[in-house]
């Protein structure tokens, strides 16, 4: 584990803050913590984190708030840590700037791989050339977004041109939580309508394509009620690939 990769915890609640914390140093990162949204936002503003896990429920301000300062100046990834469950809270934090959200309580486990996805997702699909996407590679699914080509197990598999758009923006995001609300702007356009009925109809279309078994998919898994999650991409499977 690289130690200078630093995080910042945002939360007023001691216990939580503290049993963050002390999993994040046992596993080798640096750690920041505060209590409020304005010692929270003074960290971040100077010290320029890694990642930062934010609560919502804050005493001075609203964790939302804080996300949309935040997101004005810098893409750092942030990670909502909240009790709140309500679907539309999600959305909201989602499609204001987070990265990912993690419902109270969680165990460690969960928080590492929320953590280790987000840190990868930055730069995790770019290779040397900025010009350039490496492929999405999962359990024999592969994108290759220079040939607009989709294989599954060696197969080819044939999409219309508004399923690939849709697949290669979950590809290009695997492992987060992309809103009903963000995929259709970026399909459709920023004045589609938000009526998610159509997105629904093309994702039918693409789990009959791509899952074995649509009813319990493999690699587009759905947060009810929020959006599409797609399975994580392997990278080490395209280092075994090469060897």
């Amino acid at each position: 584990m690289n130690t200078k990769t630093h995080i910042i915890i945002i939360e007023d609640e001691k216990n939580i803050c503290s049993f963050m914390a002390t999993t994040l140093t046992a596993q080798g990162y640096k750690v920041s913590t505060a209590s409020n949204g304005a010692n929270g936002l003074s960290l971040v503003t100077s010290s320029c984190p890694d990642l930062i896990l934010l609560d919502l429920g804050l005493p001075d301000m609203d964790g939302l708030d804080i996300i949309g300062k935040i997101r004005t100046w810098a893409s750092i990834p942030i990670i909502v840590i909240s009790a709140r469950t309500q679907e539309q809270e999600k959305v909201f934090a989602l499609d204001s700037g987070a990265d990912d959200y993690i419902t109270k309580p969680f165990g460690p486990s969960e928080l590492m791989a929320r953590i280790r996805t987000a840190l990868r997702h930055g730069n995790r699909l770019h290779t040397d050339s900025l010009l350039s996407l490496r492929p999405y590679r999962a359990d024999g699914l592969v994108i290759d977004f220079d040939k607009h080509l989709i294989t599954l197990q060696g197969n080819e598999i044939h999409l219309t041109q508004v399923e690939y758009k849709i697949v290669s923006l979950l590809a290009q995001n695997s492992g987060r939580v992309m809103t009903y609300a963000s995929i259709i702007s970026n399909v459709w356009g920023p004045y589609a309508d938000d009526n998610n009925r159509i997105l629904r109809v093309n994702m039918a279309n693409i789990r009959r394509k791509l899952e074995q078994n649509p009813a319990e998919p493999h690699y587009i898994f759905t947060e009810i009620g929020i959006g599409y999650r797609m399975l994580e991409d392997k990278p080490e499977s395209q280092c075994q690939a090469v060897l």
